[in-house]
């Protein structure tokens, strides 16, 4: 598993998004402080004082690209 630094680095990048492990990223953002609420499969993250809600899905082992 990359360490939290590599894939934030990779997210903030915005050129890997369709290749990132759904597992790591949704780690990634509960060291962040986000809670997660699941329904079906959706994976919805929220944090106070972050006012936009991040609605993740995977597909198959990575997240779903937006």
């Amino acid at each position: 598993m990359a360490k939290a630094s590599e894939i934030l680095a990779r997210v903030l990048s915005g050129r890997s998004d369709a290749t990132i492990p759904f597992a790591e990223l949704r780690n990634l953002l509960r060291r962040l402080g986000f809670a997660e609420r699941i329904k079906g499969g959706h994976h919805i993250f929220t944090k106070d004082g972050v006012e936009e809600i991040l609605n993740l899905q995977p597909r198959g082992r990575h997240a779903k690209a937006y």
